[in-house]
């Protein structure tokens, strides 16, 4: 099981990646695969490096019971060291795998749309990107639209300031999430309020993840203490096309 509130399992045939935004400054990813080597844990011997894991390919074969899986969420699969034949590989499992639904969330929309230029994408597959900020982040959403999925998904997490008007055009579901860990950055209501309304008006289905570190009143706890209800609610949406129930 995973802990991350819109994923089922996390499928991670690829671990370690390298900073490219305001985004990543505090990875959590980067922050656990350390405590992970610390502790001896097996494919984590390398730490944060960029590490391809051929025999944690089968994972989703061997599971029978239908599952949403979340796809490297210790990595980025697009990522430039990761081999192409490799991302055949996972997209082959993929391919293989129809019971189960796959999340792919990538902060390199341009290498993930160049991949699909001459290959299909699976229908249980989920494509997403990172939004933080307005100069890294927006673009990526026109590179995501470019690529034909079924589901197309935004991550705003860590939000890290106003984002503005957004076109969510052919975007189906926005996941929104305020920064955890000690060194978090604030996250303001109004910022989240601005995306909420945008998604309802424009179709996308709308996901409030965490305030994070920094609470709605602006005070700093612990983000198990702050939550994740805004206007005294939780916004669990999923995509409305989607084929299986978290």
């Amino acid at each position: 099981m995973s802990r991350i509130e819109w994923t089922e399992r996390t499928w991670n045939p690829v671990t370690g990646c390298t900073k490219i935004s305001p985004g990543c400054r505090h990875c959590y990813a980067e922050n656990m695969a350390r405590r992970l080597k610390a502790m001896g844990t097996p494919g984590y011997e390398k730490g944060f490096k960029l590490t391809i894991h051929p025999g944690r390919l089968d994972e989703p074969l061997r599971r029978k019971k239908p599952t949403v899986y979340f796809v490297n969420s210790m990595s980025d699969l697009f990522h430039k060291q990761v081999p192409s034949h490799f991302i055949d590989r996972v997209f082959e499992v993929i391919v293989a795998s129809p019971q189960h639904n796959f999340q792919l969330l990538t902060k390199r929309p341009e290498r993930m749309a160049r991949y699909f230029r001459s290959r299909e994408v699976p229908s249980n597959c989920w494509l997403g990107t990172t939004v933080e900020d307005q100069e890294y982040g927006i673009p990526r959403i026109d590179l995501l639209r470019t690529i034909p999925a079924k589901i197309r998904f935004l991550s705003i997490e860590p939000l890290l300031e106003n984002l503005g008007t957004l076109d969510l055009k052919n975007i189906h579901w926005v996941i929104v999430g305020g920064e955890s860990g000690s060194k978090a950055r604030p996250m303001q209501p109004e910022w989240v309020e601005n995306i909420r309304i945008q998604c309802h008006a424009q179709g996308a289905s709308f996901f409030f993840k965490q305030w994070g570190g920094w609470g709605a009143d602006g005070v700093r706890r612990p983000k198990a203490e702050n939550g994740r209800l805004l206007h005294g609610r939780t916004w669990d949406e999923m995509p409305a096309i989607m084929t299986t129930h978290i």
